[in-house]
């Protein structure tokens, strides 16, 4: 049975549980969990990380911990009982642990690492914290430890600041505001800007030194030298080397590292030095041969120096070498560091290259006891200490020191005669005062024990060394008195002997008679000449001889033989016990000298502080001593000495002495009387301050009080004590008396800085010390009224210097912090007059920094207290008091600049951020009493409106993201609480006092701002905290934005009708706070947005204004990152639901999905933007949210600024072209006038003409980039004209030479054609502009279908390729995934004239082939009924599917969505005439080009012949006879009879080919190629056998080199367009006599000048074995089977001009790629135009429905009615062209010209049947755009004409077409057939073409070249009609300028359309160039309406307009 746990609450898990029983709670190690219930060996309860989900887990699993519940019961909260340190470590432990992970994943190595190290030693603490074995000490360290680290890392990751107190957390419930910010303040700054160290310490650790020339043993001395003052400044480090330079004792490191102490910050400079002197031990010279003596003498070697200041740049570890230098005149020695210093180190040489002193040097910052701790290794393996000479900066009490410094300076000796001066060597004793030899009390320096005796270092031959040698001699203090230094001076000799032979000796006593020591400074000893034997031992003997040459002066013993030798010594004594002053001495021994005292008290004030601190009990027992004994004749004097002694222990030097004075007070102080005479003198001071002239001694006398009425207190205290409390009331009527005087002293005014408001400022600094001293004595009360009454006495602030003010102000802080004020019965008293003085000084906004330090105390107190009533009372004397001035100070304080100085900003900072916390600790404490006061408060509204204006101004300043640093998290969090709370109180007066008749909008609008910005702040966005950290939030205060927000809206809806007020100001306000990822915040405040579409209807009957400020906000907040997909569909559903029985409802859903579109593209536009490298996404993105603005929002500038982002785009990518049409999108909108621009985007303030101009220049330099120079070209002109008519024919100059260099690269430079894939993006997880559709993409240059699949699949990871071709099912369409279609597809080129010319080079035509294409095709194979596996040709068909875009390619885009789609089918039977034409024209142009040398090589013709040939003898054409030509298949499809025929001219026709083909391979083919020449020779013959061929005519090899392009053609029936008459319908399946086409139709005749023209688009196949094989393919149900099938199966572009290689491997796996290509890759080349000419072709296709269409008769042998023959049976004449009945089989151009645009490189030709003037008329509806229609034919009715965007075409003259004058009519063919022929109704688009129709001479055979051709029937070869009236003259007619179009296109922004004079084609307004002499006109306007230019037509198509946004006029952008 599950009982609940009493207290098992909670525990930690050991073993993860995987939760696999019933019930069960998947559990991992480590996890906290809260334990509910129990029940045998089981727990019930949860994961404290998940606590929603309970389940049960075994408690074997569970470590159970101490716990204390709250609320216990269904909501209870467990709390660990554990160390806080230990919860927070644990806490922040797992927070780091997932942030760690991430640093690896963002590849933060640095970091990462570190804080591993750091986590793993906060474990290590956590341990040794939980063991529970630490000592209380050790317990604070480690705590302090993991504190920091735990700070370290929280400021590392970016986490919040953690305020705490003696480590641990605090609660910020427990603790006022003010020292909450005062905790966040410290530790910040702690942070920011450690506290300087006052106390420094250098590291030395010597390692070796190196040099060639050692030998020897050497001493290195180093010490520490100001350079600036020319002295050593510590004491010496001695260390000694061995013969190798190492040091002697490795094993000690005492011996040879030293850390030199307590360097003040002032000696860290860089003319400090270490400097480092060498002296070896040997011989007196360094050459001496080795037996020349034994003895060794201390010898100069060398020199080092180092200036500190390359230390303080870092911390250097690394070890330095020093530069040693030897010193060539000995003399020099003691100044060699000097000089080297001095830089003048060029005297002297560096022992050796390579040589040097290996130091290690660190410094260290801190206290020494600091340093210990943090480096105890150090301390621990031992280092010696090296003091400073002399007392430190900072003496501190019971430091004990008695060192006697001596330097042997230098001395002056005789010859002694001798001939040479001596080698003088010092011998020091310290000799005691019984004669016997003190010993160890020499130190040459640390890091060497002390010696007895010291040998100085020897300078050769010098009777004037100067030795300089610092020696510290550390004797005991009993030791003093008596002892003496003797000082030996002997001659070392050089001889073999080696002897030192005595000379002399000097000796000083170190201290004299009257008790004083040897006095510091240098002192001039005498030189006693003495024996060698002399006995020294006896010193009573030489004492009594004079000792200094000082003393001998002064005592004039004329008895002495003065002697001109001499030696001198520097002393120096650094003792805290014996003095060298006489007046200390005598002052100390006052009893002695009774007559002295008066002297000895004045001289007190001259001696060194230093003296008197070092016996500061003994003096002052001896001034009470005074006092007690003659207080009559000496107590001035006593206190002004006291007063001295008072004030100089508030000297920093001697600051720490006080606990000393304060030790002698309570404890040796025994003046019971001394109080009287204290007072006394202290009341005489006062009083006289007023009359007194100087001040000087009254403000010592002042600033002394303190410690006066210490001892004034304390003699009370000791007298009553004795007495019993006698004289009480006398003593209370002296203070009282004592108070009256300062208080009238305080109350005297004094205008400016006068000397008695300087004695009032010394006296208010040190008075609040006075206080604690006086409730010894006093109640408090009586302390807090004497207080009150003489702070009450001060001056007011207007009569006082500033000086003064401020002291008073700190004067009263230090009461604030004093022990007074804690008592709230004394606190209640000072209140009042502290705030009065506030008040005051905040008013005139003085010493705010005090001021707002004294607040904070205030409230501090109050919170700790906050459970008394007094403290009620405490903050309604507040708020009345204080309240307004605080927040008038906030307002003034953050409405200055900002400081410039850092040290300056941060004060600033902090004043702000105390007095804010000021007032939240105010606000926080007040309740609702203290809130109905205040209200009550104000008189009228007047006064509460300003009120409440001011405070939510300052709630708004407080809620800034600079008012705190970014991680104070915490103090935000508060602030927060604090505001949204009195927000709440507030918001009922508004409601109450500001509503209706009394409504003020001031107030409203303050109150929503304020709490939208609140809602919107950074720390209240919980999703974006840890979990745990949101946890802690909610538990703690909730989610306050969800309060605030339902306080909106509460007050939104008692607003009523002023709620008009705030539409639409607060809609985009309100949008941000509802684009906050909160689901109840976002029920709460969405409807508010329908509230204000029904107000704003009411007021205006629309809401546009609503619309427009939702549609302008949403763009920049979305842009921002805010807002999801769950908001847009929330908002949505909200505003439906909303206004479903409103009356506005529809135009309300309008706005609605208006609104909802533009955050589908605007979140799809902020997703694609986080990409890092630009892709087709981002583009594609942009694109939608562009056309949207300008489409259907109709917003130009939000159009014109995501203009500007697409080019940023496309200029990232390198689309250069595509730029350029965007840049067209604002060319567009501009006009070539004067107008001014506003400055905009990067555009400065220009005129409109200036930025057009611009523009253009900007375009053409991308089109130039981009290779798009047509284009380039006509931009080019329309500046030009321009430039033109304002004269500038400097720029014109330059425009034509820029246009000039276009035509150039057109004709120089290789342009790559690129391939057009087919994408479609199906299932839900596309982006919204994605989603189910299909695109067409542009590929990149050489890109091919592989590497442009690959490229899709990188940029959308997640998507899967589909395998198959065929439109996916509803399921993809739904589908929750990501699911590509790729193939490519082939475009099919709008511009055809060009295309179809002769002579054109294909460095023009290429961009026609693959730019303005609307259109595209893809080929499917498929088999209809049963599959024949031998044959499977006769089952093989072809769906061909037309792709329609909205926009042609290339655009502002790289892609385009597909707009329509039309499917057509091909029968077997079509696809086979299909392959045949296509091969055959392959086969020509091989021929054509290998004829006019334009190969390299005869491979592709050898390649392409052998494919075909041996295809054919294995069986290739054969497949179609066997399909085909059977009996069985012409009986059952009785309709494919003329197919059937064409099937068989194209295979004779190929037969001819090849045999022409042969011969010319013959002529070229190389030597080693003959036997495969002659093999297919072979083959040849039996493939002609197979097609029943005999023999060609002979006219076939008289005429041989037309077969490439002029071979004549028999045209086979085609049909017409599938329309009915009544209008166009495209039918999706069609029969299989219906063949796809391009709906294009005209009349055709053979003119002699057509005929002349030479078609050169010409194409090979990359696999001329695969593709045109006939062979059947081995599964015909894999798509792979498509080159088999069809060639149209095929990829997008030609790749010859990429020369590419013959169909590889790889090419042939690709066919079964999973993104399929129709089939393989073209290989054609574009090669020059054939030398000779040949017949133009325009070829065009129709879909007819046939049922429709009777047969008629034909000229062609198909044409005619009786029954054709096989062409082996033809008449000769026929073969030869004689007849003009008859021609040569011809390819069909329809099948041919579609194929030339899908593969094989075939590329389209001219139709040779097309005369020049039919050709410009084309009846087709074609893709053109409204706007640009509307402007051509408004340019048409004009009569104007548009120049091409090529260079144009010379005028034909020979043309008999030109004879129309303004445009030419088209003369039509006439019909050579005399027969009569049966009528039809001819489809719409025909009825155009047979009244263009007209009799013309020029109906004759063209004979060129020998191969005839004849005009066939007048609707080009897909008709199939004659028109009835063909035999009569028609007369002139015009053609419109317009062809006819079926449907219009939306064109691209910019379309460069070819119009020329036979074919007039209009341009889009951006390109159009109107050629006339007028003036340069703008182009019409694209609003101009389009006229139905076919008017005249008997029949019309019906135009289905597609509707485009009508571009606005830029308003000033």
């Amino acid at each position: 049975m599950w009982i609940p746990t009493e207290h098992e609450k909670y525990g930690v898990v050991i073993a993860s549980f995987r939760g696999t029983v019933p019930h069960g709670l998947s559990l991992e190690i480590g996890d906290t969990v809260q334990i509910l219930e129990k029940c045998d060996g089981w727990y019930r309860g949860f994961a404290l990380k998940n606590p929603n989900i309970k389940g049960i887990f075994p408690s074997n699993y569970i470590h159970l911990k101490n716990a204390c519940v709250k609320n216990k019961g269904q909501f209870e909260m467990v709390i660990p009982t554990e160390d806080s340190v230990i919860t927070e470590m644990t806490s922040t432990l797992r927070d780091w642990g997932t942030m760690w992970k991430q640093l690896y994943v963002r590849n933060e190595g640095d970091l990462f690492h570190r804080l591993w190290h750091i986590m793993n030693e906060i474990l290590d603490l956590r341990r040794q914290v939980l063991v529970g074995h630490l000592t209380h000490d050790r317990m604070k360290d480690v705590k302090r430890h993991i504190t920091a680290r735990l700070d370290w890392g929280n400021e590392q990751l970016g986490l919040d600041l953690v305020p705490r107190k003696e480590y641990a957390m605090v609660d910020p419930d427990e603790i006022s505001i003010t020292e909450l910010y005062r905790l966040m303040e410290h530790r910040h700054r702690k942070k920011d800007t450690p506290i300087p160290a006052s106390s420094h310490h250098l590291f030395v650790q010597m390692k070796s030194l190196m040099c060639s020339n050692l030998g020897e043993e050497l001493e290195v001395i180093f010490s520490l030298f100001d350079s600036k003052e020319n002295r050593p400044i510590s004491e010496r480090f001695f260390l000694r080397l061995n013969r190798n330079g190492l040091p002697k004792c490795p094993e000690k490191p005492e011996r040879h590292c030293s850390l030199f102490v307590d360097l003040s910050s002032s000696e860290l400079r860089k003319d400090i030095y270490i400097t480092v002197h060498i002296i070896r031990i040997g011989r007196m010279g360094a050459g001496e041969k080795k037996n020349a003596c034994n003895v060794q003498y201390r010898r100069p070697f060398g020199c080092a120096v180092l200036s500190i200041a390359d230390l303080l740049a870092g911390d250097s570890k690394d070890d330095l070498i020093l530069k040693v230098y030897m010193c060539n005149t000995e003399s020099d020695w003691y100044q060699i560091h000097e000089n080297i210093i001095k830089k003048l180190n060029v005297r002297y040489n560096l022992t050796g290259s390579n040589a040097g002193l290996a130091v290690s040097l660190q410094l260290f910052h801190g206290d020494i006891e600091q340093i210990r701790r943090d480096y105890t290794s150090m301390f621990t393996h031992g280092v010696s200490i090296t003091r400073k000479l002399g007392f430190s900066n900072i003496i501190m009490p019971g430091e004990m020191r008695n060192d006697l410094y001596i330097t042997i300076e230098r001395g002056e000796f005789e010859k002694g005669g001798k001939s040479v001066a001596r080698n003088v060597e010092v011998t020091m004793h310290i000799v005691d005062s019984g004669g016997q030899i003190l010993k160890d009390f020499i130190s040459f320096g640390s890091g060497e024990p002390p010696a007895s005796k010291f040998h100085s270092f020897v300078l050769y031959h010098n009777n004037s060394p100067r030795w300089a040698e610092l020696l510290k001699l550390p004797i005991p203090v009993d030791k003093f008195r008596g002892a003496h230094i003797r000082f030996e001076f002997r001659h070392c000799s050089t001889k073999e002997k080696g002897e030192k032979k005595l000379f002399g000796f000097s000796f000083v006593p170190l201290m004299q008679e009257n008790g004083r020591t040897l006095p510091d400074g240098t002192h001039e000893l005498i030189v006693h000449k003495c024996e060698e034997n002399t006995n020294l031992q006896d010193s009573s003997r030489y004492l009594k001889l004079p000792f200094s040459k000082g003393i001998l002066l002064g005592n004039n013993h004329q008895g002495i033989k003065t002697t001109k030798e001499s030696f001198w010594i520097t002393s120096f004594l650094c003792s805290t016990k014996l003095t060298q002053n006489g007046d200390m001495l005598d002052l100390l021994k006052w009893r002695a000298h009774p007559d002295k005292i008066a002297g000895c008290l004045t001289k007190l004030k001259e001696i060194d502080g230093s003296e008197i601190v070092k016996f500061l009990q003994d003096t002052l027992d001896t001034l009470f001593g005074i006092l007690d004994e003659n207080s009559q004749k000496y107590g001035s004097k006593v206190f002004d000495s006291l007063v001295h002694i008072i004030n100089l222990l508030q000297d920093s030097k001697f600051h720490h002495f006080k606990p000393v004075m304060d030790t002698y007070i309570e404890s040796h102080f025994a003046g019971a009387l001394a109080y009287r005479d204290l007072i006394k003198v202290l009341k005489w001071h006062v009083d006289r301050v007023t009359d007194m002239e100087i001040q000087e001694h009254i403000h010592e006398v002042l600033k002394a009080q303190e410690y006066i009425f210490k001892y004034i207190v304390q003699s009370r205290r000791l007298f009553s004590l004795a007495t019993g409390g006698q004289n009480e009331e006398e003593f209370r009527c002296c203070v009282q008396e004592l108070l009256m005087s300062i208080r009238f002293f305080l109350s005297q005014e004094s205008k400016g800085a006068s000397a008695l408001s300087q004695s009032q400022a010394v006296f208010l600094c040190s008075f609040p010390a006075v206080y604690s001293e006086l409730l010894k004595l006093f109640d408090v009360r009586e302390v807090a009224n004497l207080v009150h009454d003489t702070l009450g006495s001060l001056p007011t602030i207007m009569h006082v210097d500033e000086s003064l003010q401020a002291v008073k102000l700190q004067c009263i802080g230090k009461t604030v912090e004093s022990q007074l004020y804690t008592n709230p019965d004394s606190r209640y008293i000072l209140l009042p007059v502290v705030l009065h003085h506030l008040h005051m000084h905040l008013q005139e906004q003085k010493d705010l920094t005090m001021c707002a330090r004294i607040l904070s105390n205030i409230f501090c107190f109050i919170k700790k207290n906050s459970s008394e009533k007094s403290v009620l009372e405490e903050i309604d004397v507040i708020v009345n008091s204080l309240l307004d001035i605080l927040l008038r100070t906030i307002l003034e304080i953050t409405s200055r600049p900002q400081p410039s100085g850092s040290a300056m900003r941060l004060q600033f900072q902090d004043v702000t951020g105390e007095f804010v916390s000021c007032l939240l600790s105010l606000l926080r404490q007040m309740t609702d009493r203290h809130y109905q006061q205040l209200l009550d408060r104000f008189n009228t509204k007047d006064e509460l409106r300003d009120f409440l204006l001011q405070i939510f101004t300052v709630f708004r300043i407080l809620i800034r993201p600079e008012m705190f640093p970014k991680d104070w998290t915490v103090m935000r969090l508060v602030a927060n609480n604090v505001i949204i709370t009195t927000v709440l109180y507030l918001s009922d007066a508004l409601r109450k006092n500001f509503l209706n008749e009394n409504f003020d909008y001031k107030i409203w609008d303050s109150y929503f701002y304020l709490a939208v910005i609140f809602i919107n702040q950074l720390c209240l966005q919980l999703e974006m905290f840890t979990p745990s950290k949101k946890k802690k939030v909610l538990e703690k205060y909730g989610d306050m934005r969800v309060t605030m927000g339902c306080e909106i809206f509460s007050m939104w809806q008692n607003l009523g009708e002023h709620k008009l007020h705030f539409i639409p100001a607060l809609i985009g306000p309100f949008l941000e706070v509802t684009l906050i990822p909160q689901p109840d915040l976002r029920n709460v405040m969405i409807p508010i947005f329908h509230d204000m579409m029904d107000w704003e209807q009411r007021r205006s009957g629309n809401f546009k204004q609503v619309e427009a400020k939702l549609i302008d906000k949403l763009d920049s907040l979305m842009s921002e990152g805010k807002g999801d997909e769950t908001y847009r569909e929330l908002f949505n559903s909200i505003l439906l639901k909303k206004i479903e029985r409103e009356t506005w409802r529809e135009s309300g859903v309008s706005l609605i999905a208006t609104v909802t579109r533009l955050m589908e593209r605007l979140l799809d536009y902020r997703d694609c933007m986080k990409i890092g490298e630009v892709d087709g996404k981002k583009i594609g993105c942009t694109v939608s949210l562009l056309n949207f603005y300008k489409t259907e929002l109709n917003k130009e500038e939000m159009y014109i600024r995501y203009i500007h982002k697409l080019y940023d785009l496309h200029l990232k990518a390198q689309n250069f072209t595509e730029a350029a049409y965007t840049l067209l999108l604002y060319d567009e909108l501009l006009e070539w006038s004067d107008r001014p621009l506003r400055e905009f985007l990067n555009y400065p303030m220009q005129t409109e003409w200036q930025r057009k101009e611009y523009l253009h220049l900007t375009i053409i330099q991308n089109f130039d980039r981009g290779k798009c120079w047509e284009n380039g070209i006509i931009l080019c002109r329309k500046i030009a004209e321009q430039y033109e008519s304002y004269y500038d024919y400097r720029n014109l100059s330059k425009m034509r030479m820029m246009e000039a260099s276009l035509y150039d690269k057109i004709m120089d430079q290789q342009r790559l054609e690129p391939e057009f894939f087919r994408v479609g993006f199906y299932g839900k997880k596309f982006p919204f502009f994605l989603r189910n559709k299909e695109f067409v993409c542009r590929g990149h240059d050489y890109e091919r279908l592989e590497a442009f699949q690959q490229r899709m699949l990188n940029e959308f990871p997640h998507a899967i390729a589909m395998q198959h071709a065929n439109q996916p099912d509803e399921t993809i369409f739904q589908a929750e995934a990501q699911y590509l279609q790729i193939y490519a597809v082939t475009p099919i080129p709008e511009s055809q004239e060009v295309l179809q010319r002769e002579g054109i080079p294909d460095n023009i035509k290429s961009f026609y082939k693959v730019n303005h294409i609307w259109r595209f095709r893809y080929d499917r194979p498929f088999h209809k009924g049963t599959k024949d596996k031998e044959n499977e040709f006769k089952s093989l068909w072809v769906e061909r599917t037309t792709l329609i875009l909205v926009q042609s390619l290339p655009g502002i885009s790289r892609w385009f969505e597909v707009e329509k789609r039309e499917v057509v089918e091909m029968s077997p039977l079509e696809n086979a005439i299909e392959v045949l034409e296509n091969k055959n024209q392959q086969l020509r142009t091989l021929i054509s080009q290998c004829q006019t040398r334009q190969m390299q090589n005869i491979n592709p013709l050898t390649m392409c012949l052998n494919g075909v040939i041996d295809a054919a003898v294995n069986g290739g054409v054969a497949r179609y006879q066997e399909a085909f030509f059977v009996k069985e298949y012409i009986l059952n499809h009785p309709e494919d009879g003329e197919k059937i025929t064409r099937l068989r001219e194209l295979m004779l026709e190929q037969a001819q080919i090849l045999e022409f083909g042969l011969a010319v391979h013959e002529k070229f083919v190389p030597q080693d190629m003959r036997p495969l020449h002659k093999k297919l020779v072979d083959q040849f013959f039996v493939m002609k056998s197979s097609l029943g061929i005999q023999e060609f005519s002979a006219c076939v090899q008289a005429s041989p080199v037309h077969f490439p392009n002029g071979s004549p053609r028999v045209c086979r029936n085609s049909a017409p367009a599938s329309m009915s008459p009544d209008g166009a319908r495209v039918i999706p399946r069609r029969s299989p006599l219906s063949y796809p086409a391009v709906n294009r139709y005209s009349s055709s005749s053979l003119s002699s000048q057509a005929s002349a023209e030479v078609s050169n688009i010409t194409g090979q196949s990359e696999s001329s074995d695969e593709v045109f094989n006939m062979q059947p393919s081995p599964s015909t149900s894999s798509l792979s089977s498509t080159h088999s099938a069809s060639p149209n199966v095929t990829s997008s572009a030609p790749s010859s001009a990429r020369a590419s290689p013959l169909l590889s491997d790889k090419h042939k796996h690709s066919r079964e790629n999973s993104c399929l290509s129709p089939r393989e890759r073209p290989c054609s080349a574009i090669y020059p135009i054939p030398a000779e000419p040949s017949q133009p072709v325009n070829s065009c296709f129709a879909k007819w429905n046939v049922a429709s269409v009777p047969r008629c008769t034909r000229d062609s042998p198909r044409e005619r009615e009786e029954p054709l023959g096989p062409i082996s049976t033809l008449p000769e004449a026929h073969l030869t062209g004689k007849s003009p009945n008859l021609s040569l089989p011809s390819v069909s151009p329809d099948r041919r010209m579609l194929f030339n645009h899908i593969g094989d490189g075939a590329l389209p030709r001219s139709d040779p049947n097309l005369s020049g003037p039919e050709k410009a008329v084309n009846t087709t509806p074609s893709s053109w755009s409204l706007d640009s229609g509307k402007e051509a034919r408004n340019m048409s009715e004009s009569g104007k004409l548009m120049s091409p965007p090529v260079p144009p075409r010379p005028t034909q003259t020979a043309s008999p077409a030109r004879h129309v004058a303004s445009v030419s009519p088209s003369p039509a063919g006439r019909s050579p057939m005399k027969g009569s022929m049966q009528s039809f109704t001819p489809s719409p688009v025909e009825c155009h073409s047979s009244g263009l129709i007209s009799n013309s001479p020029v109906l004759s055979g063209s004979y060129s070249s020998g191969i005839s051709s004849l005009s066939r029937c007048s609707t080009s070869e897909t008709s199939g009609f004659e028109s009835q009236g063909s035999e009569q003259t028609i007369p002139n007619y015009s053609v419109s300028e317009e062809p006819m179009r079926k449907e219009s296109k939306t064109p691209p922004p910019y379309s460069v359309y070819e119009r020329t004079l036979r074919r007039p084609v209009p341009l889009p307004h951006s390109l159009s160039i109107p050629v006339t002499s007028d003036p340069p006109a703008l182009p019409p306007k694209p609003l101009l309406a389009r006229p139905n230019n076919l008017e005249n037509s008997s029949r019309r198509t019906e135009q289905v307009p597609r509707p485009r946004p009508l571009p606005r006029k830029v308003s000033q952008l």
